[in-house]
């Protein structure tokens, strides 16, 4: 096999962030030119050269779990990274939108029993969320010596999200029901925090179906080289 047919069968079957993949690939093809290189000036032909170095490297299914282990890693860490930054920043965007537009008296008279306790609830569940993505971006970062399976990490984080986002959505909308009363949120910083909101929800969307997929399991192809 050339090394160009051996990159290509490498970087299809590796899924992870692109950057990270190319930079993984790039420098196995870089590895693979040097060696190549090295053999060619030993007095092998370039084709030749090629497949000894390609021999010597690896085959597929034995190099590319390795190079997997480090996508999956790179995912969560960006996973957790957004959750961090992006859930802290949502609840803190909506509660300074509460003190510059507080409710009126007769809101808050209206306003029925369970209304505090569910938005407490909803501010507990978004900070547990941003918490246990800054936990996972140490755990996969500088705890990856302590973590066996850095796999799971991953995949906890994208399951998490699944299951956090409609409790969320749920809870909120809830919140606005049970809001019978009148308020003194203004139009526009009402649609430009929805809007936000409703951005990260998206970047969390995609995040979390990405590390779903990169902790999947070989497929059988890769597996048998």
């Amino acid at each position: 096999m050339l090394i160009d047919d051996y990159v290509a069968k490498l970087d299809g079957a590796l899924r992870g962030p692109r950057r990270p993949k190319r930079d993984l690939v790039v420098e196995a093809r870089d590895s693979l030119l040097d060696t190549a290189d090295a053999l060619e000036a030993d007095g092998l032909d370039r084709a030749e050269a090629e497949r000894v170095a390609v021999a010597e490297f690896g085959e597929v299914s034995e190099i590319a779990p390795g190079y997997q282990a480090e996508l999956t890693a790179a995912a969560g860490r960006r996973m957790g990274v957004l959750l961090f930054v992006s859930v802290p920043i949502t609840v803190a965007m909506w509660s300074v939108l509460w003190r510059m537009y507080p409710a009126t008296d007769a809101a808050l008279l209206d306003a029925p029993w369970w209304h505090v306790p569910v938005s407490r609830l909803l501010d507990l569940v978004q900070l547990g969320t941003g918490l246990y993505g800054g936990l996972a971006v140490f755990a996969l970062s500088r705890g990856a010596r302590w973590i066996r399976r850095p796999r799971l990490v991953t995949r906890s984080l994208g399951v998490m999200v699944w299951a956090a986002l409609p409790i969320t959505a749920g809870l909120a909308l809830l919140l606005s029901h049970g809001a019978t009363g009148s308020h003194t949120l203004d139009v526009l910083p009402t649609v430009l925090a929805n809007l936000v909101t409703s951005v990260t929800w998206g970047m969390q969307i995609y995040g979390a179906v990405r590390c779903v997929r990169v902790t999947r399991a070989m497929t059988p192809a890769v597996a048998t080289g």
